[in-house]
């Protein structure tokens, strides 16, 4: 198969027949042999019977279906597994994404041999200070982190080369940096492409200030799974070491103190105190690293790099 596309969506049943149809006529202006796959996150109105008419009247079109709302990276992830074309196109059910964007991102993977294309919407029609400043900030510190030169992580518009969604899991809010998790599951030709940023014809905008903290939260938990989800010792053993030594260095100088001047009140310096307390610190983060450490070793896929665990979603 050429092209899987696989579409997440939330309560979006007056786009998707228009956004299908667009679909449709630019895989047959190009002859490819496709799939769209449409999952369905949990939505409260008529998307799903919307799903189920163009599936019977065109087999090409498929639907997976949440129970409940789960979020767009459990979506993503169950379309990647169910996803059997070469390329793997993602973009979002809202019509902002263009469909006439995918003869060029297929392009870049077959031709140009990128592993990720990522799309940049350059010029937005959505300039607001809830969602462009906020946009803006995550993009430099995911740059920063990672050294990927991207412009636009969170862009649902997407390609991939089929072996890349069989490499990555998504999970929490984790679609934000795909780009990372697979730099880190060894694909390095990851590419961007200046891209249409449709106005919103359809629905409302999902995104909230709560996407905007969970964001650095789990762009912290993949830094630190990237860096010493195997090797977790080498983080907690380094600074429980610093900080037990820090804290019985400055112990011991207290107590010589004490011996040198009988009248040094030294339960009564709070130095003492921070002393001690540095040196517990630091004991509780060296055995968390060393039980750490017997986890990873015990896991069953420990000389396979995973970014999480499985999700238990129904379909």
């Amino acid at each position: 198969m050429d092209l899987s596309v696989v579409v997440p969506l939330l309560n979006e049943d007056e786009s998707l027949p228009e956004l299908c149809a667009w679909i449709e006529r630019v895989m047959h202006e190009n002859q490819w042999s496709f799939e769209v796959i449409m999952v369905d996150d949990g939505s409260t109105d008529n998307s799903w019977k919307v799903i189920e008419a163009i599936a019977q009247k065109n087999p090409a079109f498929k639907g997976i279906r949440f129970r409940r709302n789960y979020g767009k990276s459990a979506a993503l992830n169950e379309g990647f597994k169910a996803a059997q074309g070469n390329v793997v196109i993602t973009m979002d059910a809202d019509m902002q994404d263009s469909p006439d964007e995918i003869p060029g991102l297929r392009n870049m993977i077959i031709n140009d041999g990128y592993d990720m294309v990522s799309g940049w919407k350059k010029v937005r029609y959505d300039n607001t200070l809830t969602k462009n400043i906020p946009s803006k900030l995550f993009n430099a510190v995911a740059r920063w982190a990672s050294g990927i030169k991207l412009n636009d992580f969170n862009c649902g518009l997407k390609a991939y080369e089929h072996n890349v969604v069989k490499s990555i899991e998504v999970y929490g809010e984790m679609h934000r940096y795909i780009p990372i998790l697979a730099k880190w599951s060894g694909f390095r030709k990851i590419g961007e492409k200046v891209v249409e940023h449709r106005p919103r014809k359809y629905g409302v905008t999902k995104f909230g200030w709560q996407r905007f903290v969970n964001g650095f939260l789990d762009l912290a938990t993949i830094m630190f799974l990237g860096k010493f989800g195997k090797r977790p010792m080498q983080l907690f053993g380094l600074w429980g070491t610093l900080f037990f030594m820090m804290g019985l260095g400055s112990s011991v100088y207290l107590i010589v103190e004490k011996f040198i001047d009988a009248d040094f009140a030294l339960t009564n310096k709070p130095a003492f105190f921070i002393a001690l307390t540095t040196m517990v610190i630091g004991m509780q983060l060296f055995l968390a690293g060393f039980i750490a450490e017997l986890v990873a070793r015990n896991a069953p896929e420990r000389n396979v790099y995973l970014i999480a665990g499985k999700l238990g979603i129904q379909d």
